[in-house]
Protein backbone atom coordinates (compact mmCIF):
# COMPACT_ATOMS: atom_id res chain seq x y z
CA UNK A 1 0.00 0.00 0.00
CA UNK A 2 2.73 1.90 0.86
CA UNK A 3 4.30 2.14 -2.51
CA UNK A 4 0.82 3.28 -4.09
CA UNK A 5 0.88 6.35 -1.43
CA UNK A 6 4.34 7.74 -3.47
CA UNK A 7 2.50 6.63 -6.64
CA UNK A 8 -0.46 9.33 -6.24
CA UNK A 9 2.15 11.97 -4.78
CA UNK A 10 4.04 11.49 -7.84
CA UNK A 11 1.02 11.84 -10.24
CA UNK A 12 -0.83 14.35 -8.91
CA UNK A 13 1.99 16.59 -7.57
CA UNK A 14 3.40 17.00 -10.92
CA UNK A 15 2.38 20.10 -12.74
CA UNK A 16 3.59 18.74 -16.02
CA UNK A 17 2.80 14.99 -17.40
CA UNK A 18 5.62 13.15 -18.42
CA UNK A 19 6.43 12.69 -22.00
CA UNK A 20 6.97 9.13 -23.81
CA UNK A 21 8.77 8.18 -26.49
CA UNK A 22 5.74 7.07 -29.00
CA UNK A 23 7.78 4.74 -30.71
CA UNK A 24 9.52 3.60 -27.59
CA UNK A 25 5.89 3.25 -25.68
CA UNK A 26 5.04 1.18 -28.67
CA UNK A 27 7.36 -1.40 -28.31
CA UNK A 28 6.77 -1.05 -24.58
CA UNK A 29 3.05 -2.00 -24.97
CA UNK A 30 3.91 -4.62 -27.36
CA UNK A 31 6.26 -6.40 -24.68
CA UNK A 32 3.18 -5.48 -22.15
CA UNK A 33 0.73 -7.48 -24.12
CA UNK A 34 2.47 -10.54 -25.04
CA UNK A 35 3.00 -10.36 -21.00
CA UNK A 36 -1.07 -10.13 -20.53
CA UNK A 37 -1.74 -12.96 -23.43
CA UNK A 38 0.61 -15.57 -21.39
CA UNK A 39 -1.09 -14.46 -17.92
CA UNK A 40 -2.87 -17.50 -17.75
CA UNK A 41 0.48 -19.19 -17.86
CA UNK A 42 2.03 -18.01 -15.37
CA UNK A 43 -0.77 -17.96 -12.75
CA UNK A 44 -0.90 -21.76 -13.64
CA UNK A 45 2.78 -21.72 -12.53
CA UNK A 46 2.00 -19.83 -9.58
CA UNK A 47 -1.00 -22.06 -8.69
CA UNK A 48 1.45 -25.24 -9.50
CA UNK A 49 3.62 -24.23 -6.72
CA UNK A 50 0.51 -23.73 -4.34
CA UNK A 51 -0.76 -26.78 -5.14
CA UNK A 52 2.65 -28.24 -4.08
CA UNK A 53 2.81 -26.48 -1.08
CA UNK A 54 -0.82 -27.61 0.13
CA UNK A 55 0.55 -31.26 -0.35
CA UNK A 56 3.52 -30.84 1.38
CA UNK A 57 1.58 -29.43 4.36
CA UNK A 58 -0.59 -32.47 4.50
CA UNK A 59 2.46 -34.58 4.72
CA UNK A 60 3.55 -32.84 8.00
CA UNK A 61 2.87 -34.05 10.90
CA UNK A 62 4.89 -31.68 13.94
CA UNK A 63 3.33 -28.21 14.95
CA UNK A 64 7.04 -26.77 13.77
CA UNK A 65 6.45 -28.65 10.64
CA UNK A 66 2.53 -27.50 10.12
CA UNK A 67 3.94 -23.54 11.06
CA UNK A 68 6.56 -24.01 8.43
CA UNK A 69 5.19 -24.55 5.53
CA UNK A 70 1.66 -22.66 6.63
CA UNK A 71 4.39 -19.68 6.58
CA UNK A 72 5.47 -20.31 2.44
CA UNK A 73 1.86 -20.65 2.03
CA UNK A 74 0.94 -17.18 3.18
CA UNK A 75 4.31 -16.00 0.98
CA UNK A 76 2.82 -17.40 -1.67
CA UNK A 77 -0.91 -15.81 -1.00
CA UNK A 78 0.47 -12.65 -0.41
CA UNK A 79 0.81 -11.35 -3.91
CA UNK A 80 -1.98 -13.20 -5.25
CA UNK A 81 -5.13 -13.66 -2.77
CA UNK A 82 -5.70 -11.53 0.09
CA UNK A 83 -8.09 -13.96 2.09
CA UNK A 84 -6.08 -16.79 1.44
CA UNK A 85 -2.99 -15.11 2.81
CA UNK A 86 -4.53 -13.98 5.68
CA UNK A 87 -6.05 -17.44 6.44
CA UNK A 88 -2.74 -19.12 6.65
CA UNK A 89 -1.41 -16.37 8.70
CA UNK A 90 -3.98 -17.03 10.95
CA UNK A 91 -2.76 -20.71 10.99
CA UNK A 92 0.14 -19.78 11.59
CA UNK A 93 -0.64 -17.79 14.71
CA UNK A 94 -2.59 -20.81 15.65
CA UNK A 95 0.25 -23.00 15.81
CA UNK A 96 2.97 -20.81 17.32
CA UNK A 97 0.36 -20.07 20.53
CA UNK A 98 -0.04 -23.80 20.69
CA UNK A 99 4.06 -24.34 20.77
CA UNK A 100 4.34 -21.74 22.58
CA UNK A 101 6.60 -19.75 20.33
CA UNK A 102 5.80 -16.10 20.71
CA UNK A 103 8.57 -14.31 18.62
CA UNK A 104 6.60 -16.15 15.72
CA UNK A 105 3.35 -15.43 17.35
CA UNK A 106 4.04 -11.68 17.69
CA UNK A 107 5.62 -11.52 13.92
CA UNK A 108 3.01 -13.58 12.39
CA UNK A 109 0.24 -11.22 14.22
CA UNK A 110 1.86 -8.09 13.08
CA UNK A 111 2.13 -9.52 9.26
CA UNK A 112 -2.02 -10.23 9.97
CA UNK A 113 -2.16 -6.71 11.10
CA UNK A 114 -0.21 -5.13 7.82
CA UNK A 115 -2.39 -7.46 5.33
CA UNK A 116 -5.65 -5.76 7.03
CA UNK A 117 -4.34 -2.41 7.01
CA UNK A 118 -3.67 -2.65 2.86
CA UNK A 119 -6.94 -3.87 2.11
CA UNK A 120 -8.92 -0.73 4.20
CA UNK A 121 -9.59 -2.66 7.62
CA UNK A 122 -7.78 -0.28 9.88
CA UNK A 123 -10.06 -1.07 12.79
CA UNK A 124 -9.69 -4.83 12.58
CA UNK A 125 -5.52 -3.83 12.30
CA UNK A 126 -5.33 -1.81 15.38
CA UNK A 127 -7.26 -4.55 17.70
CA UNK A 128 -5.04 -6.89 16.69
CA UNK A 129 -1.91 -4.54 17.42
CA UNK A 130 -3.31 -3.44 20.84
CA UNK A 131 -4.11 -6.91 21.75
CA UNK A 132 -0.39 -8.03 21.43
CA UNK A 133 2.48 -8.59 24.10
CA UNK A 134 5.56 -7.76 22.88
CA UNK A 135 7.71 -9.05 25.74
CA UNK A 136 10.30 -11.74 25.33
CA UNK A 137 10.34 -11.85 21.62
CA UNK A 138 12.97 -11.45 18.95
CA UNK A 139 14.40 -8.64 16.72
CA UNK A 140 12.85 -9.17 13.91
CA UNK A 141 9.29 -9.94 15.24
CA UNK A 142 9.51 -6.52 17.24
CA UNK A 143 10.67 -4.80 14.17
CA UNK A 144 7.96 -6.01 12.28
CA UNK A 145 5.52 -5.32 15.05
CA UNK A 146 6.71 -1.57 14.78
CA UNK A 147 6.72 -1.77 10.94
CA UNK A 148 2.86 -2.84 11.31
CA UNK A 149 1.65 -0.05 13.49
CA UNK A 150 4.08 2.04 10.94
CA UNK A 151 1.90 0.60 8.32
CA UNK A 152 -1.59 1.25 9.71
CA UNK A 153 -1.25 4.77 10.66
CA UNK A 154 0.57 5.84 7.72
CA UNK A 155 -2.73 4.29 5.39
CA UNK A 156 -4.94 6.18 8.31
CA UNK A 157 -2.77 9.86 7.53
CA UNK A 158 -3.18 9.72 4.24
CA UNK A 159 -6.59 8.80 3.67
CA UNK A 160 -8.15 10.62 6.47
CA UNK A 161 -9.75 14.40 5.15
CA UNK A 162 -9.71 15.59 9.00
CA UNK A 163 -6.46 17.90 9.44
CA UNK A 164 -6.04 17.23 13.34
CA UNK A 165 -6.65 13.49 12.79
CA UNK A 166 -3.92 13.29 10.21
CA UNK A 167 -1.39 15.25 12.43
CA UNK A 168 -1.84 12.85 14.56
CA UNK A 169 -1.83 9.60 12.59
CA UNK A 170 1.08 11.24 10.82
CA UNK A 171 3.08 11.62 14.23
CA UNK A 172 2.08 8.12 15.08
CA UNK A 173 3.82 6.81 11.95
CA UNK A 174 6.86 8.76 12.19
CA UNK A 175 7.26 7.60 15.55
CA UNK A 176 6.87 3.86 14.95
CA UNK A 177 8.75 4.15 11.98
CA UNK A 178 12.04 5.35 13.66
CA UNK A 179 11.52 2.19 15.89
CA UNK A 180 11.13 0.20 12.87
CA UNK A 181 14.29 1.28 11.41
CA UNK A 182 16.30 0.91 14.68
CA UNK A 183 14.98 -2.47 15.14
CA UNK A 184 15.01 -4.40 11.57
CA UNK A 185 17.99 -4.95 9.50
CA UNK A 186 19.48 -1.82 7.36
CA UNK A 187 19.11 -4.27 4.23
CA UNK A 188 15.25 -5.86 4.65
CA UNK A 189 12.62 -4.22 2.10
CA UNK A 190 10.89 -2.28 4.50
CA UNK A 191 14.02 -0.30 5.52
CA UNK A 192 15.19 0.15 1.92
CA UNK A 193 11.36 1.08 1.24
CA UNK A 194 10.84 3.31 4.10
CA UNK A 195 14.48 5.31 3.70
CA UNK A 196 14.09 6.12 0.11
CA UNK A 197 10.39 7.55 0.91
CA UNK A 198 11.76 9.55 3.21
CA UNK A 199 14.87 10.94 0.87
CA UNK A 200 12.27 11.24 -2.31
CA UNK A 201 9.55 13.44 0.38
CA UNK A 202 12.63 15.47 1.29
CA UNK A 203 14.12 16.41 -2.28
CA UNK A 204 16.94 14.78 -1.64
CA UNK A 205 16.93 12.80 -5.30
CA UNK A 206 20.56 11.80 -5.06
CA UNK A 207 20.20 9.73 -2.11
CA UNK A 208 16.97 8.24 -3.00
CA UNK A 209 18.85 7.24 -6.16
CA UNK A 210 21.58 5.73 -3.98
CA UNK A 211 19.42 3.69 -1.57
CA UNK A 212 17.71 2.14 -4.55
CA UNK A 213 20.96 1.33 -6.01
CA UNK A 214 21.40 -0.69 -3.08
CA UNK A 215 18.00 -1.87 -2.74
CA UNK A 216 18.39 -3.31 -6.37
CA UNK A 217 21.42 -5.37 -5.42
CA UNK A 218 19.66 -7.23 -3.12
CA UNK A 219 16.47 -8.35 -5.27
CA UNK A 220 16.83 -10.80 -8.36
CA UNK A 221 16.03 -9.26 -11.64
CA UNK A 222 12.27 -10.41 -12.86
CA UNK A 223 11.29 -11.72 -9.46
CA UNK A 224 8.78 -9.98 -7.35
CA UNK A 225 10.31 -8.10 -4.94
CA UNK A 226 12.20 -6.54 -7.84
CA UNK A 227 8.53 -5.27 -9.52
CA UNK A 228 8.41 -3.01 -6.02
CA UNK A 229 12.45 -2.13 -6.39
CA UNK A 230 11.80 -0.65 -10.14
CA UNK A 231 8.42 1.22 -9.01
CA UNK A 232 10.42 3.11 -7.00
CA UNK A 233 13.39 3.41 -9.68
CA UNK A 234 10.64 4.70 -12.17
CA UNK A 235 9.35 7.20 -9.32
CA UNK A 236 12.80 8.57 -9.20
CA UNK A 237 13.09 8.84 -12.51
CA UNK A 238 10.13 10.66 -13.03
CA UNK A 239 10.47 13.02 -9.70
CA UNK A 240 13.78 14.04 -11.85
CA UNK A 241 11.58 14.15 -15.09
CA UNK A 242 13.84 11.32 -17.53
CA UNK A 243 10.89 10.04 -19.73
CA UNK A 244 13.05 7.56 -21.11
CA UNK A 245 13.81 5.93 -17.85
CA UNK A 246 11.01 6.13 -16.45
CA UNK A 247 8.70 4.58 -19.07
CA UNK A 248 11.35 1.89 -18.68
CA UNK A 249 11.12 1.03 -15.07
CA UNK A 250 7.91 1.30 -14.96
CA UNK A 251 7.44 -1.34 -17.97
CA UNK A 252 10.34 -3.06 -15.70
CA UNK A 253 7.79 -2.95 -12.91
CA UNK A 254 4.68 -4.10 -14.91
CA UNK A 255 6.53 -7.21 -16.57
CA UNK A 256 7.52 -8.26 -13.17
CA UNK A 257 4.11 -8.29 -11.92
CA UNK A 258 2.67 -10.04 -14.71
CA UNK A 259 5.18 -12.53 -14.88
CA UNK A 260 4.92 -13.74 -11.63
CA UNK A 261 1.34 -13.61 -11.28
CA UNK A 262 0.92 -11.10 -8.59
CA UNK A 263 -2.40 -9.99 -8.77
CA UNK A 264 -1.84 -7.04 -6.44
CA UNK A 265 -1.06 -4.55 -8.76
CA UNK A 266 0.66 -0.70 -8.73
CA UNK A 267 2.21 -0.59 -11.91
CA UNK A 268 0.18 -1.35 -14.36
CA UNK A 269 -2.84 0.90 -13.26
CA UNK A 270 -0.05 3.62 -12.88
CA UNK A 271 0.89 2.69 -17.00
CA UNK A 272 -2.52 3.14 -17.87
CA UNK A 273 -2.77 6.52 -16.28
CA UNK A 274 0.10 7.66 -17.72
CA UNK A 275 -1.28 6.33 -21.53
CA UNK A 276 -5.00 7.70 -20.93
CA UNK A 277 -2.98 11.23 -20.23
CA UNK A 278 -1.32 10.75 -23.82
CA UNK A 279 -4.43 10.15 -25.20
CA UNK A 280 -4.10 6.52 -26.00
CA UNK A 281 -7.80 5.53 -24.26
CA UNK A 282 -7.78 2.18 -26.10
CA UNK A 283 -4.49 0.87 -24.52
CA UNK A 284 -5.34 2.35 -21.26
CA UNK A 285 -8.84 0.81 -21.11
CA UNK A 286 -7.40 -2.48 -22.03
CA UNK A 287 -4.71 -2.58 -19.09
CA UNK A 288 -6.82 -1.29 -16.33
CA UNK A 289 -9.55 -3.48 -17.13
CA UNK A 290 -6.90 -6.27 -16.80
CA UNK A 291 -5.39 -5.04 -13.74
CA UNK A 292 -8.80 -4.58 -12.47
CA UNK A 293 -9.73 -8.16 -13.05
CA UNK A 294 -6.18 -9.12 -10.97
CA UNK A 295 -7.72 -7.06 -8.13
CA UNK A 296 -11.08 -8.44 -8.11
CA UNK A 297 -9.43 -12.10 -7.82
CA UNK A 298 -6.56 -10.46 -5.19
CA UNK A 299 -9.84 -9.63 -2.74
CA UNK A 300 -8.77 -6.14 -1.96
CA UNK A 301 -11.53 -2.99 -1.83
CA UNK A 302 -8.88 -0.46 -1.59
CA UNK A 303 -7.17 -1.28 -4.98
CA UNK A 304 -10.54 -0.78 -6.45
CA UNK A 305 -11.22 2.10 -4.93
CA UNK A 306 -8.35 3.29 -6.16
CA UNK A 307 -9.28 2.12 -9.96
CA UNK A 308 -12.50 3.62 -9.93
CA UNK A 309 -12.02 7.29 -10.41
CA UNK A 310 -9.20 5.89 -13.72
CA UNK A 311 -12.46 3.97 -15.04
CA UNK A 312 -14.68 6.57 -14.78
CA UNK A 313 -12.19 8.97 -16.56
CA UNK A 314 -12.38 6.73 -19.44
CA UNK A 315 -15.79 6.05 -19.70
CA UNK A 316 -15.85 9.97 -19.46
CA UNK A 317 -13.36 10.04 -22.57
CA UNK A 318 -15.23 7.06 -24.68
CA UNK A 319 -18.49 9.52 -24.06
CA UNK A 320 -16.67 12.39 -25.55
CA UNK A 321 -15.18 10.93 -28.39
CA UNK A 322 -19.33 8.88 -29.15
CA UNK A 323 -20.56 12.50 -29.21
CA UNK A 324 -17.58 13.63 -31.53
CA UNK A 325 -18.62 10.47 -34.03
CA UNK A 326 -22.58 11.60 -33.21
CA UNK A 327 -21.49 15.20 -34.73
CA UNK A 328 -19.66 13.89 -37.49
CA UNK A 329 -22.53 12.15 -38.91
CA UNK A 330 -24.80 14.83 -38.89
CA UNK A 331 -21.88 16.69 -40.58
CA UNK A 332 -21.65 13.92 -43.32
CA UNK A 333 -25.31 13.94 -43.65
CA UNK A 334 -25.55 17.64 -44.39
CA UNK A 335 -23.00 16.94 -47.08
CA UNK A 336 -24.83 14.29 -48.49
CA UNK A 337 -28.10 16.00 -48.78
CA UNK A 338 -26.29 19.13 -50.38
CA UNK A 339 -24.71 16.87 -52.83
CA UNK A 340 -27.77 15.72 -53.85
CA UNK A 341 -29.18 19.12 -54.39
CA UNK A 342 -26.79 19.90 -56.67
CA UNK A 343 -26.90 16.55 -58.40
CA UNK A 344 -30.69 17.39 -58.87
CA UNK A 345 -29.76 20.80 -60.69
CA UNK A 346 -27.03 19.28 -62.69
CA UNK A 347 -30.10 16.57 -63.92
CA UNK A 348 -32.32 19.45 -64.50
CA UNK A 349 -29.42 21.08 -66.71
CA UNK A 350 -28.94 17.97 -68.65
CA UNK A 351 -32.48 17.88 -69.24
CA UNK A 352 -32.47 21.61 -70.89
CA UNK A 353 -29.94 20.77 -72.67
CA UNK A 354 -31.35 17.63 -74.30
CA UNK A 355 -33.96 19.68 -75.14
CA UNK A 356 -32.10 22.44 -76.90
CA UNK A 357 -30.03 19.67 -78.66
CA UNK A 358 -34.07 17.42 -79.89
CA UNK A 359 -34.98 21.02 -81.27
CA UNK A 360 -31.91 21.83 -83.19
CA UNK A 361 -32.37 17.97 -84.88
CA UNK A 362 -35.37 18.92 -85.49
CA UNK A 363 -34.47 22.39 -87.27
CA UNK A 364 -32.08 20.88 -88.76
CA UNK A 365 -33.92 17.80 -90.61
CA UNK A 366 -36.28 20.85 -91.98
CA UNK A 367 -33.50 22.12 -93.62
CA UNK A 368 -32.90 18.86 -94.82
CA UNK A 369 -35.99 18.52 -95.92
CA UNK A 370 -35.77 22.02 -97.77
CA UNK A 371 -32.70 21.57 -99.60
CA UNK A 372 -33.27 18.07 -100.69
CA UNK A 373 -35.96 20.26 -103.45
CA UNK A 374 -33.19 22.57 -104.43
CA UNK A 375 -32.85 22.17 -108.05
CA UNK A 376 -29.02 20.63 -108.99
CA UNK A 377 -27.31 23.60 -108.55
CA UNK A 378 -26.99 23.10 -105.09
CA UNK A 379 -26.12 19.22 -105.43
CA UNK A 380 -22.38 20.54 -104.15
CA UNK A 381 -24.00 22.37 -101.46
CA UNK A 382 -25.67 19.33 -100.61
CA UNK A 383 -23.09 17.26 -100.63
CA UNK A 384 -20.61 19.49 -98.28
CA UNK A 385 -24.17 20.05 -96.23
CA UNK A 386 -24.44 15.98 -96.16
CA UNK A 387 -20.97 15.95 -94.60
CA UNK A 388 -21.29 18.80 -91.80
CA UNK A 389 -24.58 16.13 -90.94
CA UNK A 390 -22.39 13.63 -90.92
CA UNK A 391 -19.94 15.00 -88.73
CA UNK A 392 -23.32 15.77 -86.45
CA UNK A 393 -24.55 12.48 -86.51
CA UNK A 394 -21.01 11.11 -85.25
CA UNK A 395 -20.89 13.74 -82.19
CA UNK A 396 -24.85 13.47 -81.50
CA UNK A 397 -24.20 9.69 -80.87
CA UNK A 398 -20.95 10.19 -78.68
CA UNK A 399 -23.36 12.40 -77.20
CA UNK A 400 -25.97 10.04 -76.52
CA UNK A 401 -22.83 7.35 -75.28
CA UNK A 402 -22.18 10.54 -73.05
CA UNK A 403 -26.00 10.87 -71.50
CA UNK A 404 -26.40 7.33 -71.32
CA UNK A 405 -23.07 6.30 -69.61
CA UNK A 406 -23.88 9.73 -67.36
CA UNK A 407 -27.45 8.80 -66.44
CA UNK A 408 -26.56 5.41 -65.51
CA UNK A 409 -23.98 6.27 -63.47
CA UNK A 410 -25.82 9.10 -61.90
CA UNK A 411 -29.13 7.22 -61.47
CA UNK A 412 -26.70 4.49 -59.75
CA UNK A 413 -25.14 7.17 -57.28
CA UNK A 414 -28.59 8.27 -56.56
CA UNK A 415 -29.47 5.26 -55.41
CA UNK A 416 -26.54 4.52 -53.36
CA UNK A 417 -26.25 8.19 -51.67
CA UNK A 418 -30.33 7.33 -50.87
CA UNK A 419 -29.47 3.92 -49.44
CA UNK A 420 -25.65 5.27 -47.50
CA UNK A 421 -28.33 7.97 -45.39
CA UNK A 422 -30.30 5.33 -44.35
CA UNK A 423 -27.40 3.29 -43.25
CA UNK A 424 -26.11 6.30 -41.57
CA UNK A 425 -29.34 7.52 -39.54
CA UNK A 426 -29.79 3.70 -38.88
CA UNK A 427 -26.67 3.88 -37.69
CA UNK A 428 -26.87 7.19 -36.01
CA UNK A 429 -30.11 5.66 -34.10
CA UNK A 430 -27.74 2.31 -32.64
CA UNK A 431 -25.28 4.32 -31.82
CA UNK A 432 -27.78 6.85 -29.61
CA UNK A 433 -29.41 3.92 -28.40
CA UNK A 434 -26.64 2.38 -26.81
CA UNK A 435 -25.32 5.71 -25.36
CA UNK A 436 -28.50 5.74 -23.78
CA UNK A 437 -28.29 1.82 -22.86
CA UNK A 438 -24.97 2.95 -21.34
CA UNK A 439 -23.40 0.32 -23.49
CA UNK A 440 -20.02 1.76 -23.97
CA UNK A 441 -18.38 -1.55 -23.99
CA UNK A 442 -20.49 -2.66 -26.74
CA UNK A 443 -20.29 1.13 -28.77
CA UNK A 444 -16.31 0.87 -27.97
CA UNK A 445 -16.04 -2.80 -29.93
CA UNK A 446 -18.04 -1.46 -32.72
CA UNK A 447 -16.10 1.80 -33.05
CA UNK A 448 -12.96 -0.65 -33.20
CA UNK A 449 -14.26 -2.75 -35.70
CA UNK A 450 -13.50 -2.02 -39.84
CA UNK A 451 -16.04 -4.52 -40.91
CA UNK A 452 -18.71 -1.93 -41.76
CA UNK A 453 -15.97 -0.05 -44.10
CA UNK A 454 -14.20 -3.06 -45.39
CA UNK A 455 -18.36 -4.58 -46.55
CA UNK A 456 -19.23 -0.85 -47.62
CA UNK A 457 -16.16 -0.90 -49.74
CA UNK A 458 -16.63 -4.03 -50.85
CA UNK A 459 -20.45 -3.37 -52.10
CA UNK A 460 -18.81 -0.07 -53.55
CA UNK A 461 -16.91 -1.87 -56.08
CA UNK A 462 -19.24 -4.74 -57.07
CA UNK A 463 -21.87 -1.63 -57.98
CA UNK A 464 -18.92 0.55 -59.96
CA UNK A 465 -17.78 -3.23 -61.63
CA UNK A 466 -21.56 -4.08 -62.65
CA UNK A 467 -22.44 -0.87 -63.95
CA UNK A 468 -19.33 -0.41 -65.97
CA UNK A 469 -19.43 -4.02 -67.33
CA UNK A 470 -23.07 -3.20 -68.56
CA UNK A 471 -21.96 -0.05 -70.07
CA UNK A 472 -18.83 -1.19 -71.84
CA UNK A 473 -19.14 -5.36 -71.97
CA UNK A 474 -15.84 -5.62 -73.73
CA UNK A 475 -13.46 -3.16 -72.34
CA UNK A 476 -11.60 -6.13 -70.49
CA UNK A 477 -11.25 -8.31 -73.78
CA UNK A 478 -9.80 -4.73 -75.45
CA UNK A 479 -8.09 -3.75 -72.58
CA UNK A 480 -5.70 -7.15 -73.24
CA UNK A 481 -5.53 -6.70 -76.51
CA UNK A 482 -3.02 -3.74 -75.77
CA UNK A 483 -1.14 -5.95 -73.85
CA UNK A 484 1.68 -8.42 -74.40
CA UNK A 485 0.93 -11.70 -73.08
CA UNK A 486 2.26 -12.15 -70.09
CA UNK A 487 1.35 -8.86 -68.44
CA UNK A 488 -2.63 -9.26 -69.66
CA UNK A 489 -5.52 -9.58 -66.83
CA UNK A 490 -7.82 -11.88 -66.15
CA UNK A 491 -10.62 -11.75 -63.40
CA UNK A 492 -11.13 -14.65 -61.18
CA UNK A 493 -15.14 -13.86 -61.36
CA UNK A 494 -17.73 -13.05 -63.90
CA UNK A 495 -19.08 -9.35 -63.79
CA UNK A 496 -16.14 -8.09 -61.79
CA UNK A 497 -13.01 -6.57 -61.92
CA UNK A 498 -9.69 -6.39 -60.55
CA UNK A 499 -7.52 -3.64 -59.15
CA UNK A 500 -5.69 -3.09 -62.52
CA UNK A 501 -8.15 -2.94 -64.68
CA UNK A 502 -10.78 -0.97 -62.13
CA UNK A 503 -7.87 1.78 -62.36
CA UNK A 504 -7.86 1.86 -65.90
CA UNK A 505 -12.01 1.84 -66.10
CA UNK A 506 -11.83 5.43 -63.96
CA UNK A 507 -9.43 6.05 -66.39
CA UNK A 508 -11.67 5.50 -69.17
CA UNK A 509 -14.49 7.60 -67.41
CA UNK A 510 -12.46 10.33 -68.04
CA UNK A 511 -10.74 10.31 -63.90
CA UNK A 512 -6.75 10.51 -64.70
CA UNK A 513 -5.75 11.94 -61.65
CA UNK A 514 -3.89 9.42 -59.73
CA UNK A 515 -4.80 10.99 -56.53
CA UNK A 516 -8.54 10.74 -57.29
CA UNK A 517 -8.15 7.25 -58.00
CA UNK A 518 -6.38 6.11 -55.05
CA UNK A 519 -9.34 7.91 -52.92
CA UNK A 520 -11.54 6.27 -55.00
CA UNK A 521 -10.29 2.52 -54.49
CA UNK A 522 -8.89 3.15 -50.84
CA UNK A 523 -4.89 2.92 -51.91
CA UNK A 524 -1.81 4.80 -51.65
CA UNK A 525 -1.33 7.10 -54.44
CA UNK A 526 2.60 5.43 -55.04
CA UNK A 527 0.16 1.77 -55.39
CA UNK A 528 -1.97 3.85 -57.92
CA UNK A 529 1.25 4.95 -59.44
CA UNK A 530 3.41 1.77 -59.89
CA UNK A 531 0.17 -0.44 -61.44
CA UNK A 532 -0.37 2.41 -64.32
CA UNK A 533 3.56 2.23 -64.83
CA UNK A 534 3.21 -1.84 -64.77
CA UNK A 535 0.42 -1.71 -66.61
CA UNK A 536 1.99 0.77 -69.14
CA UNK A 537 5.22 -1.15 -69.36
CA UNK A 538 3.78 -4.26 -70.86
CA UNK A 539 1.71 -2.20 -73.84
CA UNK A 540 2.19 -3.56 -77.42
CA UNK A 541 2.19 0.01 -78.99
CA UNK A 542 3.83 3.29 -77.86
CA UNK A 543 3.49 3.69 -74.09
CA UNK A 544 2.82 7.17 -74.24
CA UNK A 545 -0.06 6.61 -75.80
CA UNK A 546 -1.55 3.75 -73.97
CA UNK A 547 -3.89 5.19 -72.00
CA UNK A 548 -5.07 7.22 -74.87
CA UNK A 549 -5.82 3.92 -76.31
CA UNK A 550 -7.87 3.00 -73.11
CA UNK A 551 -10.35 6.76 -73.55
CA UNK A 552 -10.98 5.25 -77.02
CA UNK A 553 -12.23 1.55 -75.87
Amino acid sequence: MKKLLIIFSCCFSLITPSVFGQKDLAAYCLQIDEAIAHSQDYIAAHEQKIGEARRALTLETTPKGRYTQNYRLYELYKPFVSDSAMYFLRQCISLADGIGDQSSAVRCRSLLAIRCSNIGMYDEALNILDSIKVQNIDTLSLGTYYEAYNNVYSELAYYTHLDNMQQFYHSKSEYYQQLMLATLPPTSESCFLRREQRAQAEGKLDEAMRINDEWMKTVETGSHPYALVALYRYIEYKLRGDSTQMIHWLVESVLADIRNAAMDQGSMWELANELMLHGDIDKASSYISFTSDCANRYGSRQRNWQIAPLLATIAKNYKAQSERNTAQLWVALVIISVLLLCILGFLLFLHRRNKQLATARNALKESNDELASVNAQLSSVNAELSSVNAQLSTVNSQLSESNRVKEEYIGRFMSLCSQYIDKLDNYRKMVNKKMKNKELEELFLLSKSTELKEKELEELFLNFDSVFLHLFPNFVNDFNDLLQPEVRVQPKEDNRLTTEIRIFALIRLGIEDSSKIAEFLHYSVNTIYNYRARIKNGAIGNREQFEHQIKTL
